[in-house]
Parts: structure tokens; C-alpha cells; sequence
């Protein structure tokens, strides 16, 4: 398997916890950048294989190799949770040397439909979790994920703890950034929602980022609080999950950082501007209702993109519909 993005990625390690646990005789070998490894450690029978695009896997070239490498792992069948260019280039070098393959569907034409102006069909289309699903399934491998396993909190470090404090306090996880501005929730109302979380003692508040602009944006965030840090930059990846297990809530947008929680079992509250969770990306085991929407009433046209990289005009204010009250009371509610 092949994945890209942070969110993508994140997506598919609930549905390889579901597999290893309901097939414990079968080996999987994920293949992806070696940034990701840390989502994958600790589940059973699982091999991270590290895709080197910059090198020895580059260009077409490089993708006979990698094809080779993994063969190499006396692979039996390939299941493409991507579907790329990269990604079927592989699979279909294993379907041509005998070897059982299937790609997920990513279902664009229903996606077109949810996010086009005229004549939008608004409903539900099938989770990504669903749709990974469907490729396993059609290896012969059908799959339940109604009784989910997640990993054990981590313990944190000294090194975290120093950052974090070691108070018995609740976790309140903040992830405010997106990549497209049109799923960033307005930062005057962020600042709002997170005064008012503040204003309880007995939350700690951790805001999650990255990036030299990011952080300074963070920084301002958060220097009127004592009990809000910016973590963006303060901690490696790898801590940084271990620090995301132990959440009680995480408050994100439509973003990595919400797959990321939910992976591990956090409960989110996402916020959601351009998008919709209607296209299939609302993170894994969460209600539908912890999903804030912008308002379709006055912005009928939502959802206007899948992945937020389409600009309306007009539409720039959506998110200003929902309310910094509204948060602050949805991500309460998950720490009753």
C-alpha cells in the first residue's frame, strides 16, 4: 500500500488494526514515506516497508525497483489504498507477474455531484473507511469495524512533561490550521473559543502546528494563557502522537490532525468550512454531530470542494457561521 497525505495515511491504520486482529495468520506489509512509520508501530504482523521517492524508488525507474524490493517480501496479493499514478503502476506490475490486486474506488463522480454548484446531490457518500474496506473485501478479506481496537496511551517522557506540566488536568488538544484557507476556521473566533476554555483552570490547552508561520501565529495564541501552550516545533513526531493519545478532545478542522486523534482514539470535535463530511472524510468513530458545519442556508452552495482547494466567491465568511459558543459547548460536552 501507497499513501500520501498525513489524513490519508492516518485513514488507513484503523481498518489494518481491524485486519491484523481478524486474520492474525496473514502478514501485512504497508509501503509508504518513512514519516509515517510512527502510525503503524506497535501493530502486530505489520511490516513497514519505507518508499525512498528522492533515490531509489524516483521516477518510473525507481518504481521497478520498488516493485522488485517488495516482491522480494514474497508478497501474495497488493492492496492499492491510494490510487495514484505511483500506486497502480505497482499493482499493475503485480497483477502481470500472477499476483492477486485491488484499488480502492475513490467514487470522484459522486464527489462531483456533492460539491458541484448546479443540480448538487446532497447525501452521505461512503466513509474512505468504507471504501478501504471494499478493497480488502475484494481480496477475499472481509472485514468488520464495528468493535474497533485502539492503542493504550502512551506514557509520556520527562521531555513532554516538562513542556506540559504533570498536573492530573484534563487535555484539551487544539489543531487550528489546515491546508487550504478555506477549512481554517476564522482566527479572531479560535482566539475566542480558546479564552473561553481558558477560562477554566482545571483544562490544559495544547495547540498543534507546524512550520516557522504557524508557530509564530501559535505563539500569539497563546502567550495571554497559562494553561495554553504551543507545542509546533517543541516536540518530534513521535512524541508529538504520544502526546495526542493521551487527549481527552481534540479540535481540529478538516485536517490530518483529526485523523491522527481519531486513530488513536481521541474524541474530536472538527470544524468545517469548504468541505463537508458528506464526501466521506469524517475521521474514524466519530458521531456526526461532533462535526460543526458551516451554515447551508446561508451558503447553499457548501460543500463547494472536496478537499477545500476550490475558491467561491463569496464564500470566504462560511466558517464565521459557526459560532465560537457552539465549539466551546461541542468540546465540552466530550470531556462530560
Amino acid at each position: 500500500m501507497r499513501l500520501s497525505a498525513m489524513g490519508d495515511v492516518a485513514m488507513t491504520v484503523p481498518v489494518l488494526r481491524a485486519f491484523v486482529k481478524q486474520y492474525p495468520e496473514v502478514k501485512l506489509t504497508v509501503i509508504s514515506r518513512p514519516f509515517f512509520k510512527p502510525f503503524f508501530d506497535g501493530i502486530p504482523n505489520l511490516e513497514f516497508f519505507a518508499f525512498d521517492e528522492k533515490e531509489r524508488h524516483k521516477g518510473f525507474p525507481g518504481l521497478l525497483r520498488l516493485f522488485k524490493d517488495v516482491k522480494k517480501l514474497k508478497i501474495d496479493a497488493f492492496a492499492d489504498l491510494h490510487n495514484v499514478l505511483r500506486s497502480k503502476v505497482v499493482s499493475l506490475l503485480f497483477a502481470l507477474s500472477g499476483k492477486k490486486r485491488a484499488t480502492v474506488d475513490k467514487g470522484r463522480e459522486g464527489k462531483k455531484e456533492l460539491t458541484r454548484e448546479e443540480n448538487k446531490i446532497f447525501k452521505q457518500l461512503p466513509t474512505m473507511f468504507e471504501r478501504h474496506v471494499k478493497v480488502f473485501e475484494e481480496l477475499s478479506f472481509p472485514l468488520d469495524l464495528s468493535k474497533p481496537t485502539f492503542p493504550e496511551k502512551a506514557v509520556l517522557g520527562s521531555d513532554i512533561l516538562q513542556i506540559i506540566g504533570n498536573e492530573n488536568l484534563k487535555l484539551i488538544g487544539i489543531a487550528p490550521f489546515a491546508q487550504y484557507d478555506s477549512k481554517v476556521y476564522p482566527l479572531d473566533l479560535m482566539k475566542e473559543v480558546i479564552a473561553k476554555l481558558a477560562e477554566n483552570s482545571s483544562y490544559k490547552i495544547l495547540l498543534f502546528g507546524g512550520g516557522k508561520k504557524e508557530i509564530e501565529v501559535l505563539d500569539s495564541l497563546s502567550q495571554p494563557f497559562e494553561n495554553v501552550i504551543n507545542m509546533a516545533g517543541k516536540i518530534k513526531f513521535q512524541q508529538e502522537l504520544q502526546l495526542i493519545s493521551n487527549l481527552d478532545v481534540m479540535l481540529s478542522m478538516d485536517s490530518g490532525n483529526a485523523h491522527i486523534a481519531a486513530m488513536l482514539g481521541v474524541k474530536v470535535v472538527t470544524l468545517w468550512g469548504a468541505t463537508h463530511p458528506y464526501a466521506g472524510f469524517l475521521p474514524f468513530n466519530q458521531s456526526l454531530e461532533n462535526a460543526l458545519t458551516s451554515d447551508r442556508n446561508q451558503y447553499p452552495k457548501l460543500p463547494t470542494s472536496v478537499y477545500g482547494n476550490k475558491v467561491v466567491e463569496g464564500y470566504e465568511n462560511a466558517m464565521r457561521t459557526i459560532l465560537p459558543q457552539q465549539v466551546v459547548d461541542k468540546v465540552l460536552e466530550q470531556l462530560l
